[in-house]
């Protein structure tokens, strides 16, 4: 899943260590641009990712994830892991809109066209099937 989104939060990374050695993970807010935008918590797990997308606050990226649960003392818990990180040009981000308003041009010509289309002929009473009274 993707989700294109400007930065609001960089969370304190945590590490550890496990049986498998050292593990590195942090957290990031992401806000949508739409109508009513969301956020969405998201993590990158590994030290060398980290580094490799080096997200900033403020940055406007797009973000490719998976979703997953796990469980925990009957408890169940998401998990939203970035596999990719993208930056996006900002001036294309306000444009985020851009694309929306193409739809809307073209059912605008479809209306225009419509409108500029001969009525179909009156029908007669005799011709009419339904018993609506309009």
């Amino acid at each position: 899943m993707d989700l294109q989104g400007k930065v609001i939060a960089v969370l304190p990374a945590r590490e550890g260590t496990s049986a498998r050695g050292p593990w590195k993970s942090q957290e990031y807010v992401i806000e949508t641009h739409d109508q009513y935008p969301k956020k969405m918590v998201f993590n990158i797990f590994g030290a060398d990712r980290i580094e490799q997308f080096a997200i900033k606050a403020g940055e406007e990226i797009n973000v490719s994830f998976d979703i997953d649960a796990h469980e925990y003392n009957g408890r169940w818990f998401n998990n939203v892991r970035a596999w990719n990180i993208q930056r996006v040009d900002a001036t294309a981000a306000q444009a985020g809109g851009a694309p929306m308003a193409a739809p809307v041009q073209q059912a605008a010509a479809t209306t225009a066209t419509t409108q500029a289309a001969p009525f179909p002929p009156a029908q007669t009473e005799e011709d009419s099937t339904d018993d609506l009274p309009f």
